[in-house]
């Protein structure tokens, strides 16, 4: 059957973990030997069909799964366990009836509003305003769905709406959500307005060149290039202005810097040696 599949120790993680991030996952640990398994076995095959592809059906004989049993914590079979997302979200143990297994799997399955959810962060890169009408769709159909919020408020930053943009970031702040989703393109935004208020990079420079003791020019470029995308530059000026201007611009400086962390990758070089040395700066 296409939606029935079976899994063993070697590939469970391929056949459950990593596919439920695409679907929703229902693991039956069962064995031949098990009278209770043979009964609930067929059931969740019919119930597969039924379906007909809104999750997988994925059979684990317990003798060749016996360490992903034992990690699940299966001390009596048949065990059902449903996965979504890489992670187990549910599950239950004996051969239940067929009506009651059907209303556990609605509850597993994603709502109409995550499925709005789901095939918007799909086409988000392709089609942003298409991307935008999903999200707007899963928040008319769930309005506490915050994963939706923060996508759309993405896709209008993609889409230089910035004013609504910032309008969506200030009601999730009122709803107590900063995920660093949030910050980040927080971050972006402050960037993009700072650099918006300090000018072109050329006439920054070509004005500091003329002044190149001015602090105030000094942040002025450091925010142009921050806007820029040349976070490097731009770190390293206002590094210098916390250590030699901190009265005036330890403050601005530190945020201006704080916001480029948050917009680069976690596992950014910059800003391991940058935040190094501006706690040193501070301290």
């Amino acid at each position: 059957m296409g939606f029935v599949h079976q899994t063993s120790d070697t590939t469970f993680e391929r056949d459950v973990i990593l596919r439920s991030q695409e679907v929703p996952v229902v693991v039956d640990f069962w064995a031949p030997w098990c009278q209770p398994c043979r009964i609930i076995g067929p059931v969740l095959e019919k119930l597969a069909a039924d379906f007909a592809g809104q999750f997988v059906l994925v059979k684990a004989d317990l003798d060749q799964n016996q360490s992903v049993a034992g990690a699940l914590r299966i001390s009596s079979i048949p065990a059902v366990c449903g996965f979504r997302g890489g992670q187990l979200v549910d599950s239950f143990v004996g051969a239940l009836p067929e009506a009651e297994i059907r209303a556990w799997l609605q509850r597993l399955l994603p709502t109409e509003a995550e499925r709005c959810l789901a095939e918007a962060r799909r086409i988000a890169e392709v089609d942003p305003e298409g991307a935008e009408r999903k999200y707007r769709e899963a928040l008319e159909k769930d309005a506490r769905l915050t994963e939706a919020a923060i996508g759309l408020a993405e896709v209008l930053f993609s889409l230089e709406r910035l004013t609504e943009c910032r309008e969506l970031l200030d009601e999730l702040q009122e709803m107590g959500v900063a995920t660093p989703a949030v910050q980040r393109i927080r971050a972006e935004l402050d960037l993009l307005s700072n650099a918006d208020g300090a000018g072109s990079i050329d006439a920054c420079r070509a004005a500091l060149a003329a002044q190149p003791d001015d602090p105030d020019l000094k942040f002025s470029l450091a925010e142009a290039l921050a806007g820029a995308g040349q976070h490097q530059e731009a770190l390293e000026i206002a590094l210098d202005l916390v250590q030699n201007h901190k009265q005036r611009f330890g403050e601005p400086a530190r945020k201006l810097m704080v916001d480029i962390f948050q917009v680069l990758p976690e596992d950014s070089d910059l800003t391991t040696t940058y935040r190094r040395q501006l706690a040193a700066a501070l301290y």
